[in-house]
């Protein structure tokens, strides 16, 4: 039987889990914990640890992994920003879940963009006290705005079909172009100089790399327009929280959306709401009335649970039956 150490665990992930392993069959331990170099000895004695967005796999975490007999890292997520790849070997491998819902991430990428732009949050809070003045409330048509979308996989594809639907301009940037998508959706790909400069509602869809790290930073946000929307669901690590919390002080940005944050790891997804600890940015960026906040929630739907439940069991039993998986990470 698979032994399975299933850290960072809340208890949707528990019961969506114990749903699929019904016909899987693993021994599946389940462990509150982050998974990082202080806590991978837990891991001693089974053959999988599962993990997710905000765990640590640096390279000091995969030698005490490997010496545990862990044989395979499965990621329950898309993104792999976390491991640290050139640690991996031929005795252990990693895996993830490719796309669960780009849906999902894309809708809530849009819900952001309204908030900011209609203020949904501030009118509901004013009618709760019967206050029905639209001081302070104007927003602005998103119809026949320029679209910046940063990132033109899965997700930045669905999001571009949304845009689109509300009549937008959409400029893309991606290293990698899918010209048959820019045909078929109607967007167009621009070098990133241009999107910055043009784009009146900028959204980050991209992974976090070496090489993309604090991306959006006061060089480039000095080239966008003034009163820029900046969306980013994708990963906290693309944004530098200095810059933007600066050019928000100047009205440079005129509303930013994020479900992810470059400090994110202690505090998304936990309940912090009866500690002192906080994170100086994090609360300035929480303080800013422009400003929406959510707690990387942009994957938590019914239907993305229930995918990366399901793939992430599959892509277990596959490697362990085949010795690859066409979801291993390389």
């Amino acid at each position: 039987m698979i032994k399975i150490a299933f850290f960072d665990t809340k208890e949707y992930d528990k019961q969506m889990f114990e749903l699929y392993n019904k016909d899987y069959k693993f021994d599946i331990k389940y462990f509150e914990t982050m998974l990082n170099k202080e806590t991978a000895a837990l891991a001693k004695g089974y053959d999988v640890v599962c993990i997710f967005v905000n765990d640590t796999v640096d390279e000091e975490t995969v030698d005490i992994l490997k010496n545990c007999g862990v044989k395979l890292i499965a990621l329950r997520c898309a993104g792999f920003n976390n491991v640290e790849l050139r640690a991996l070997d031929d005795t252990i491998k990693a895996v993830r879940v490719p796309a669960y819902s780009p849906h999902a991430v894309a809708e809530h990428a849009v819900a952001l963009l309204l908030e900011i732009d209609r203020k949904i949050y501030k009118a509901y809070q004013r009618t709760k006290k019967y206050n029905f003045t639209l001081n302070g409330l104007l927003g602005f048509d998103i119809y026949g705005k320029t679209v910046g979308v940063i990132g033109t996989g899965k997700i930045g594809k669905e999001f571009c079909k949304i845009m689109k639907g509300f009549g937008t301009n959409i400029l893309a940037y991606d290293l990698y172009p899918d010209e048959k998508a820019s045909e078929e959706i109607g967007f167009k790909y621009v070098g990133i100089d241009e999107l910055l400069s043009n784009s009146d509602i900028i959204s980050l869809h991209c992974p976090l790399t070496k090489e993309n790290i604090d991306m959006i930073n006061v060089d480039t946000i000095n080239k966008m327009k003034q009163g820029v929307i900046i969306i980013n669901t994708s990963r906290g690590g693309l944004i530098d929280s200095d810059s933007l919390i600066k050019e928000l002080e100047t009205g440079k940005i005129g509303g930013v959306g994020l479900d992810v944050f470059d400090e994110e790891s202690e505090y998304f997804l936990n309940d912090m709401s009866g500690q002192y600890k906080r994170n100086a940015n994090l609360s300035i960026l929480l303080s800013m009335p422009n400003v929406i906040i959510t707690s990387h929630q942009g994957y938590f739907t019914k239907e993305a649970l229930n995918k990366i439940a399901k793939d992430t069991c599959e892509n277990i039993k596959e490697y362990f039956e085949k010795g690859t998986c066409v979801n291993e990470i390389k």
